[in-house]
């Protein structure tokens, strides 16, 4: 079941907690991928707060945003990039992605198999994925008063095996929100510190999301058969003695 694209709005955009949330996944983000120069990148659910970053040097940035959650002009005050999807068919060539953010996307899905799938062929060789997802060990999965309350939680065992099941190959991890998910001002002011001491302590067990990268795994083009044909030649001649130039002895 995915939120609805105004509350998700009002949350990240227009409260505290979620403007704190924006950055400290952002950054953990922009860390795996400082920049993303001449490239396309897109995000889907509602993964625009991550991609502003990419703005400035990626040849393409696409929201997508599924039809259950709705669809909201972004960014703000410039030509809008976001579309309507639906949640498996993309309208995105086979392979043109480079880049490819979800943040409640995944763990909102009905059907994360197919999902996975449209990734994985959105994805061009090369490509990379990051998902963001709610560690369900931490303690922004238990509260629904944000939106990583919502879904299917997951650890990082589980999201590795899913991915791995979709032909996709994890490469590494992080985690963020290390600090709980309350409005209160002693935890809104000290957030910073408790993020950077958190990122020092785990990458996954601790903090409130997870985020996994994954590769494309791309097939080994089939042998000809040739190589071993050549390594193994015909024996037509075995036994026929070797010839002797005229004039001389064997």
């Amino acid at each position: 079941m995915h939120l609805d694209v105004l509350d998700l709005r009002q949350f990240y955009y227009r409260t505290r907690l979620g403007r704190a949330a924006q950055k400290a996944v952002r950054d953990r983000l922009i860390a795996m991928w400082p920049e993303a120069k001449g490239q396309t990148v897109a995000g889907f659910g509602f993964a625009v707060p991550l991609l502003r970053p990419f703005l400035h040097d990626a040849r393409r940035v696409i929201g997508l945003m599924p039809g259950p959650q709705g669809v909201m002009h972004w960014p703000a005050g410039m030509a809008n990039v976001s579309t309507l999807v639906e949640e498996t068919l993309w309208p995105l060539d086979t392979g043109v992605v480079d880049k490819l953010v979800l943040m409640h996307g995944l763990e909102t899905c009905e059907n994360p198999a197919a999902l996975l799938a449209e990734c994985g062929r959105v994805l061009g060789p090369g490509g990379r994925a990051v998902f963001v997802v709610p560690n369900r060990s931490g303690l922004w999965a238990r509260r629904d008063k944000t939106p990583f309350g919502f879904g299917r939680p997951y650890s990082l065992g589980q999201l590795e095996a899913q991915v791995k099941s979709a032909g996709l190959i994890p490469e590494r991890h992080a985690a963020a929100l290390f600090a709980p998910p309350s409005e209160g001002k002693f935890w809104l002011r000290s957030g910073g510190v408790i993020e950077r001491i958190g990122q020092r302590l785990s990458r996954s067990g601790g903090g409130g999301v997870i985020l996994l990268e994954v590769s494309k795994q791309v097939p080994a083009r089939p042998r000809s058969g040739l190589a071993e044909r050549v390594r193994r030649p015909l024996r037509v001649l075995e036994g026929v003695p070797e010839p002797s130039v005229a004039g001389r002895s064997g």
